[in-house]
């Protein structure tokens, strides 16, 4: 993993975004990307004074596994983690070099795998992947604090 780029561009709360930069090759992967989720996280709150609730911290280190997992298994090459945060949620972003788009599946009780995207597009407040000149790129963002009533934020089931 490459962490030169941690902590690059992360500042305090002057409306600068703060953000993380990791690359992953060969074995390394989902394992790490947590940790890089969680100690940024963590900075998050304790240096820049951001709340980030306990859900918040647990889906994005859940979307962050599931994107390197896919990228991991199904691109070639390395892949590119990035974590920002702007706007009271953090901005997860992994690229790869596949150029083939993630499908989801319907949501189908009986199918025994396959239900990563599932989970990631219904705790995330947006979902959007994007072709690259070279490979796609997939983004999820997660608000990092939960409502003041207790209701956890972002994308809610109808």
């Amino acid at each position: 993993m490459d962490t030169a780029a941690q902590n690059e561009g992360q500042e305090s709360l002057s409306g600068r975004p703060m953000a993380v930069a990791a690359a992953f090759e060969g074995d390394q992967g989902i394992g790490e990307a947590r940790a890089v989720a969680r100690d940024f996280l963590s900075s998050v709150q304790v240096v820049h004074g951001l709340p980030v609730s306990a859900r918040a911290s647990g889906m994005v280190q859940l979307v962050v596994s599931e994107l390197v997992t896919n990228a991991r298994k199904y691109a070639p090459g390395p892949c590119l983690l990035d974590l920002e945060v702007t706007g009271g949620a953090v901005q997860i972003s992994v690229w790869d070099q596949s150029t083939d788009l993630p499908s989801v599946q319907a949501a189908d009780p009986e199918r025994v795998g396959q239900h990563g995207l599932e989970i990631v597009m219904a705790v995330c407040q947006d979902f959007c992947v994007h072709r690259e000149p070279v490979g796609k790129r997939i983004t999820a963002s997660v608000v990092l604090a939960d409502d003041p009533g207790g209701d956890a934020a972002g994308h809610q089931a109808i």
